[in-house]
This record gives structure tokens, sequence and C-alpha cells, in this order.
């Protein structure tokens, strides 16, 4: 983790920082699982691949579809999105 480098624990320090014991990795927060996926999984509900090059291709393709406004209204969402986490104290919701 990167808060176990020596430069970063020496900025933590020099900041009197404390460190918040968490999850490494929650898939609630992750942008990619419930908004990057979501919306490529919808677009991937017709398709088949007989290739590796052509599922890089479409993904590639797929990437390249989307307007600058379309990452940044994922971004903008998760903070939304972690008080939903937050509220719902660790029982499942959609």
């Amino acid at each position: 983790p990167s808060h176990t480098a020596k430069l970063v624990k020496k900025t933590i320090e020099a900041f009197s920082w404390e460190i918040l014991s968490h999850a490494t990795y929650s898939p609630d927060l992750a942008p990619s699982n419930y908004y990057l996926f979501a919306s490529m999984g919808h677009a991937l509900a017709e398709q088949r691949f007989t290739s590796y090059e052509n599922v890089r291709k479409w993904l590639d393709d797929w990437f390249a579809s989307k307007e600058q406004q379309f990452f940044w209204h994922g971004i903008h969402k998760l903070s939304d999105r972690w008080k939903k986490c937050i509220a719902s104290d660790g029982q499942y919701f959609e």
C-alpha cells in the first residue's frame, strides 16, 4: 500500500495526519463497478467475440466513443455513492 512507503510515511508525519483504518478496497465504492462496468455491460449484452484482438478493438472503440462528460459524470457521482454506503451502515442496497 502507498501509505507504507518511506516517503509517504515521512509526509504523513510532517503534516501530523492520522491514518484511518479501513478496507483497502471496497467494490461498493469503486466507480468502475457501478458506473463504468454497468454502462459497458449494457453495450456488451449482444456482443460475441472470436478473438482477443476483437475484444481489444471493441474496448478501444467503446472507450473512444465516450465523451469526456461521461467520465466526469461518473467521477462526480462518487460523493453521493460514498454517502449512501456510509448511511447504509453495512447493509446491502442497490
